[in-house]
């Protein structure tokens, strides 16, 4: 018979038990002493920094507003104003990025793509002359107007009876992916450089751009597990019943992949979030956003470690706080798709 401090007899003994809550307890410790020290830092004196550590508020130290007071009147508007463009660049750019990646998923994993390769490399040689036309002085609507008209009229004449190797959905998802492998160091200065031709820098627009396309390959790649797990027998029933593609996707696909839709929501929105290089080269004054801001704290004595604190204080609160509404959805989008029949 099984021990009454058992809940079951495959369950751990009371020694491992103890020693579980132990390791974990002190794991959770581990994991929290960075937002507490961050907390206290946030209601620190420069001098309690600088001749610290000191650890108890109103034992080691006096707590005092200093710092909150400088960030948020003191500077005021220079606070608000990069908040506020974190804000609406993030939430916009994650719902840009949520809706398109989620009809390519939806395309990807429900339709059969044969692209030939010929007509990748002749779309792409095709860019390639709009850009140096661009760069000539011909107008860039000009320009690419001109080159998309030119590869629909090689598409439906000659490209379409061409041979040569086809890309199948699976080449096309790993392509998208792949697009997140190279370093983003390597992709800023020509973005930095075709925003400047538009005479977009500085604006949210730019960001939310920039952060659509460098997100959307996450977006596809993660909704992509949690798609197939939708049976098909349910879109070709709602077919039957006279349903449409588009009613598909919004009254059964969207609904049933509600979890994973969220998960990959709160993904995306923290990469936006806190996202800094592509915001350091295509922002100064309008569009800064709050990491930038953070990192303007380091001042020629040194960094500002009490106003960097209240910063990250503020940054951090808005995602936490969503991760909690949204906890439940979260839980079931993580594990949705992880095994699959």
């Amino acid at each position: 018979m099984a021990p009454r401090w058992r809940s079951s007899p495959t369950g751990p003994t009371l020694l491992g038990a103890t020693v579980s809550y132990l390791v974990l307890g002190l794991w959770t410790l581990v994991v929290l002493f960075p937002l507490y020290w961050l907390a206290i830092t946030a209601f620190k004196l420069p001098v309690h920094v600088n001749e610290g550590p000191t650890y108890l508020p109103f034992v080691d130290f006096q707590p005092s507003l200093h710092a909150w007071r400088y960030i948020l009147i003191d500077l005021g508007n220079d606070t608000l104003r990069p908040y506020l463009n974190t804000v609406v660049v993030g939430a916009t750019s994650s719902v840009l990025t949520l809706v398109l990646g989620a009809a390519a998923t939806y395309g990807l994993s429900r339709f059969t793509y044969r692209v030939r390769v010929a007509s990748v490399l002749v779309f792409l040689l095709l860019a390639v002359l709009a850009a140096a036309a661009v760069q000539l002085g011909v107008p860039w609507p000009l320009a690419v107007a001109s080159g998309l008209g030119t590869f629909v009229l090689l598409r439906t004449v000659v490209l379409r009876k061409a041979g040569g190797p086809r890309l199948g959905n699976a080449d096309i998802a790993f392509w998208m992916i792949s697009q997140r492998m190279l370093p983003p160091v390597a992709i800023v200065i020509p973005i930095y450089m075709l925003f400047q031709q538009l005479r977009m820098l500085d604006t949210r627009t730019a960001l939310v751009i920039a952060y659509v396309a460098a997100n959307l390959p996450i977006a596809v790649w993660l909704l992509r597990d949690y798609f197939r797990t939708i049976p098909i027998e349910l879109e070709e029933s709602a077919s039957i019943d006279g349903a449409n593609r588009y009613q598909i996707l919004w009254r059964i696909v969207l609904p049933l992949s509600l979890p994973g839709l969220v998960a990959t929501f709160l993904f995306i929105f923290v990469l936006a979030w806190n996202e800094y290089l592509l915001a350091l080269f295509l922002s100064s004054a309008n569009a800064q956003t709050m990491p930038l801001l953070v990192a303007a704290q380091n001042a020629t004595r040194g960094p500002q470690w009490w106003y960097m604190s209240v910063l990250i204080l503020l940054m951090i609160g808005p995602v936490i706080a969503l991760a909690i509404v949204l906890e439940r959805y979260i839980a079931r989008g993580l594990l949705l798709g992880a095994v699959r029949g």
